[in-house]
């Protein structure tokens, strides 16, 4: 499943992301011939079309609105900026950087190699400017993510890949599935009700993996139950990564490949299948919670049309289009065909070698970026508005506790001491909303300000006391 890091299908298997292809602006000297084929594949810099520059100013102004040095008028110049032949950004952002989107990343809270910190470390350093953790089937990784990026100046976009199932016509037809889900800094609106069906998908993902590991018994590969939990470590749902890690270190096959090609591919010896939902019922949850739904690499799908037909009915926002190796023109015409976004990420685990994709290694063009924003916005600004509304509507320690989910320590922080309930709804759009989201909806924020101006707030312990007033 390519979920668990590797395309698979019968009895092949090959990587689901391609090597980061070669910088075609490099300075290293080649002969006249290799120029020429650089020219070619986009590596020509031009000026910003006027459409390009207005949606780089939209992108730029959102990706940096929680910078507390953060000046429209101090930034890079939008007209000096460039892109190549395909209209990937080459100078943006402060500095001259480039703003670069991760939509695809992987922790050791699913079936990564690194912690969130060194995750987002690992990001900063290659350039990434805004960071989608998704991990499989939980967002516990999310906390730990935003703190550490708040050292890198890196926003962090909540995300989760969901496991689930396509059933066209019967069991028989199956085939796993997996759903990108994107939220607001804020996180999901009814948190709770997506971390029941998420967990759910976890208990299935412990008694697959259980199964597994009995076929690999019955087929003489004595491994170990204990062996594969310790891999997929303490709290961690394991998944078929992690029973193919625990088949090397027990020198059973040579590699991952290897483990995926021989046992556990898509209805392999030792495949199992686990308890996912529909897919649709995925995509309908998220839009349900303040999230877009996008469809992860379709190239590993079987039957990808009937997928994302009946996906797109369902609500279907997006489809990963965009590979390290660049556009893959078949799946860009059938997002063109059912109206879906166009997305992309390197779908990073930190196996590290020659055959995974690193982080930031995917050239999204601005014009994707903003295209991205401009459905997610008014989504997630919805999304918080929601939130905001339940806590000044019943300012109690679960409504801000969903306020400072992902993020405590940055609302909460001694820079900026917070005494009412009014106050925080004014740190907290500051943070999350523009300008211009934060006037659309001037009214419904002064009614929040007026029913929290007499709540105060106890810092230490997210106590809310009201105050008395006579």
């Amino acid at each position: 499943m390519a979920g668990d890091g590797y395309v698979t299908n019968n009895n092949t298997t090959t990587t689901a992301t391609a090597t980061a292809t070669t910088n075609p602006n490099s300075n290293n000297t080649k002969k006249p011939k290799d120029k020429k084929k650089k020219k070619k594949r986009g590596g020509t810099k031009k000026k910003m079309t006027l459409e390009q520059t207005l949606a780089f100013k939209s992108v730029n102004e959102w990706v940096f609105l929680d910078q507390p040095n953060y000046n429209t008028s101090t930034t890079t110049s939008a007209a000096a900026c460039v892109v190549d032949d395909f209209g990937v950004q080459k100078t943006l952002g402060r500095g001259g950087d480039r703003v670069v989107f991760e939509f695809h990343s992987h922790s050791k809270f699913s079936d990564g190699y690194l912690s969130p910190s060194k995750l987002v470390e690992r990001a900063h350093n290659n350039g990434v400017k805004v960071l989608a953790l998704t991990d499989h089937d939980t967002m516990s990784g999310i906390p730990e993510a935003i703190e550490t990026a708040r050292r890198f100046g890196i926003k962090i976009i909540p995300g989760v890949e969901i496991s689930t199932m396509f059933s066209p016509r019967g069991p028989e037809s199956e085939e796993p599935v997996h759903v990108l889900a994107y939220y607001s800094s804020c996180g999901p609106t009814r948190y709770e009700e997506l971390e029941k069906f998420l967990g759910d998908i976890r208990d299935g993902r412990y008694l697959r993996a259980k199964d597994m590991v009995l076929k690999l018994n019955k087929l003489k590969l004595p491994l170990k139950w204990e062996h594969v939990a310790r891999i997929a470590g303490k709290g961690v749902a394991p998944g078929r990564l992690h029973v193919a890690r625990a088949m090397v270190e027990a020198g059973y096959v040579e590699n991952l490949k290897q483990a995926f090609a021989r046992y556990l591919y898509d209805g392999g010896p030792a495949y199992s299948k686990g308890t996912e939902p529909h897919a649709e019922k995925a995509v309908q949850l998220i839009h349900e919670t303040g999230g877009l739904a996008v469809l992860a690499h379709p190239w590993a799908l079987k039957n990808p049309v009937a997928v994302i037909r009946r996906l797109k009915d369902a609500g279907l926002d997006g489809l990963e289009v965009f590979r390290s190796d660049g556009k893959l023109a078949a799946y860009s015409d059938l997002a063109d065909a059912h109206g879906l976004l166009k997305l992309g990420g390197s779908d990073f685990h930190g196996r590290g070698g020659h055959g995974e994709s690193e982080l930031g290694s995917v050239n999204l063009p601005v014009m994707i970026l903003n295209d991205f924003l401009k459905v997610a916005r008014p989504v997630w600004c919805s999304a918080i508005k929601d939130i905001l509304q339940s806590y000044a509507e019943e300012p109690s320690d679960l409504n801000l506790l969903r306020i400072t989910r992902f993020g405590r320590a940055r609302i909460f922080k001694p820079s900026c001491p917070l005494s009412y309930g009014k106050d925080l709804i004014d740190h907290c759009l500051s943070l999350w909303l523009t300008i211009e989201e934060r006037q659309s909806s001037t009214d419904e924020f002064e009614a929040m300000r007026l029913k929290l101006s007499h709540v105060s707030i106890n810092q230490g312990g997210g106590i809310i006391v009201p105050i008395e007033t006579k």
